[in-house]
């Protein structure tokens, strides 16, 4: 399935590509730490701060916050893999590739892979500026998810995962369901179901080479933003993925590091509608 739509798959960026990506407010980044610890993060500014140089750069006009991890590697030569996803109309596009320097104060992207996919369980959402926004809170570190954490995860209907193969490069997808799709087992370890997607099987086969994974949750109504890397595993197992609605696998996460950052974004997700073929 994965061969038959890799044709989608393109190394130049399209010209309905670069006007998708100008009018975003946020981009998700995965890609690997110095440690090889994989994490997922968040970069937004004005639109446009994402944007086409040309038909084989992208560059983004932001710098990662303080304490994200992303910091340490904003450099030429790490591989990213960039998710821009828009609610409110259900679109979003992944571009892969490595960072390659600076353009007018803009850290740049040299395009690997770039290509669309479906809008199956994105929740609707309008993005609206945050009242009386001054500056993110600072981090906080632990090796373990706390209870108010855990009450987070459990109630989200979106996340981000990201994923770095070893030669291909890094990856970062989108997730969705109803609240409660991700179920927390304890503060080391979360279970979800993988839904029938666009049959690419980026982030299944990424983790079948290395199981360094790295999940973002993020608070629409109030932007704080929660990253945390472990290690996933795939449960291929057609009893255990029967027990739970439109499950395909599950995927088990073993949690090491999260980070949370309050008020992290100068943005809040107005919720409009949930994706209606949610499994449920």
């Amino acid at each position: 399935m994965a061969e038959r739509v890799g044709a989608s798959l393109h190394d130049e960026v399209p010209d309905a590509a670069g006007d998708f990506l100008a009018r975003q407010p946020l981009v998700i980044v995965g890609y690997a730490d110095r440690a090889g610890a994989v994490w997922a993060s968040l970069l937004a500014g004005e639109p446009g701060f994402a944007r086409a140089v040309d038909s084989h750069v992208v560059a983004l006009d932001a710098k990662p916050g303080v304490g994200d991890p992303l910091h340490e590697v904003w450099i030429s030569g790490t591989p990213v893999g960039l998710l821009a996803i828009e609610f409110l109309t259900r679109r979003r596009m992944r571009v892969n590739g490595r960072l390659a320097g600076t353009e007018r104060g803009a850290m740049t992207v040299a395009v690997r892979q770039i290509y669309a996919n479906c809008p199956k369980y994105i929740q609707a959402r309008e993005w609206e500026p945050a009242p009386d926004f001054e500056r993110p809170g600072l981090p906080t570190r632990a090796d373990r998810l706390s209870a108010k954490q855990q009450d987070w995860i459990g109630r989200s209907d979106t996340f981000f995962i990201a994923t770095a193969h070893p030669e291909a490069g890094a990856d970062a997808s989108h997730r969705g369901g109803d609240p409660g799709f991700v179920r927390v087992e304890d503060g080391a370890i979360l279970t979800f179901p993988d839904y029938a997607g666009n049959n690419m099987f980026n982030t299944l086969g990424n983790l079948s080479v290395n199981p360094r994974s790295g999940l973002l949750f993020v608070d629409f109504a109030t932007g704080s933003t929660l990253q945390v890397t472990g290690e996933a595993g795939v449960d291929w197992s057609p009893d255990r993925a029967a027990a739970l609605a439109g499950a395909q696998r599950i995927v088990e996460f073993r949690v090491t590091q999260v980070i949370e950052t309050t008020n992290a974004i100068a943005l809040r997700g107005r919720f409009r509608e949930a994706w209606p073929l949610n499994p449920r």
